[in-house]
């Protein structure tokens, strides 16, 4: 279940990992839910963050191929001396290839008698099989890491909040001719079918960042292709989109940032995987883009 770039290349694992903001045991803690998928097995783990900020609280299921494994049950473990139980129905989930899934299933975390995190579609199943009443707080996604593979193009689906619409984003890397018979790479980063960045001299313009507004939201996106670019072998890019709501509607635009570097981003990442308590305007989505030739 590692989310290291190195480990997840020696397993040959896709992983999907989502973290939300919830209260449990009369404090505000991260849920941590991972979905991961290799040749021999689907895997789900969910941890819980402790006092001190590190995932202290972890509970582990295999979703193995064969037919005895099993794909509904439920499992507990103590966060605080205080029991936290998971249920989980993926009897009918329907995958579509993707490492997580897309409907038809449940996941639930119970904690005294209140749901405090419910993922998936088949809610009313959730509730009469946990017997338990929603929480007075709904829980927020404060962000998402992918892994992702591709050799020229990839595509993942994205929502900023839990009771928000899915986007999709695509992100391809092209070699343009030039008129002195060289190639000239180039980057295209798409949203629901609209180009939004094009990143011409990618190999000058490998680190960057600029800002999208999509609807309600404006959409900080940071990459960093060098690897890419410069580097042998099976090589991963860092994308970072981070999505903050804004209190009216725009259209889709956008404007270049004045900071070219990264390294801008890296506040607003652990500024978002520190937060103390719930109630973030923020989110994230780390997207690791790995390069086959």
């Amino acid at each position: 279940m590692s989310d290291d770039p190195s480990a997840i290349t020696r397993s040959g694992q896709n992983v999907f990992m989502s973290v939300y903001c919830t209260k449990i045991v009369d404090q505000s803690r991260f849920i941590t839910i991972t979905w991961c998928k290799n040749l021999l097995l689907h895997g789900l783990s969910l941890s819980v963050e402790g006092p001190e900020g590190e995932s202290q609280y972890t509970c582990k299921v295999e979703l193995k191929p064969w037919y005895f494994w099993k794909k509904q049950g439920s499992k507990r473990f103590l966060v605080d001396g205080k029991p936290v139980d998971v249920f989980w129905d993926l009897k009918t989930a329907k995958f579509n290839g993707e490492t997580e899934p897309s409907s038809d299933y449940y996941v639930a975390v119970v904690c005294d008698d209140e749901v405090v995190l419910l993922l998936g579609n088949l809610k009313k199943e959730a509730y009469r099989k946990t017997r338990c009443r929603p929480a007075l707080i709904d829980p927020i996604l404060v962000s998402r890491k992918e892994h992702i593979f591709g050799k020229k193009k990839f595509l993942t689906r994205v929502k900023c909040h839990e009771k928000g619409s899915f986007h999709e984003i695509s992100i391809e890397c092209k070699n343009r001719s030039t008129n002195s018979n060289g190639v000239d790479p180039e980057m295209e980063i798409q949203i629901d079918g609209h180009l939004v960045i094009h990143v011409k001299h990618l190999q000058w313009k490998f680190r960057g960042n600029e800002s999208i507004h999509l609807k309600r939201s404006r959409i900080e996106v940071y990459w960093d292709v060098h690897d890419w670019l410069f580097s042998p072998g099976l090589r991963h890019a860092l994308f970072i989109f981070k999505s903050t709501l804004l209190t009216t509607s725009s259209p889709l635009s956008i404007s270049s940032s004045s900071s070219p570097l990264l390294e801008s981003t890296q506040g607003s990442s652990s500024s978002v995987e520190g937060l103390s308590a719930c109630g973030a305007p923020d989110f994230c989505l780390f997207l690791y883009a790995w390069k086959m030739e």
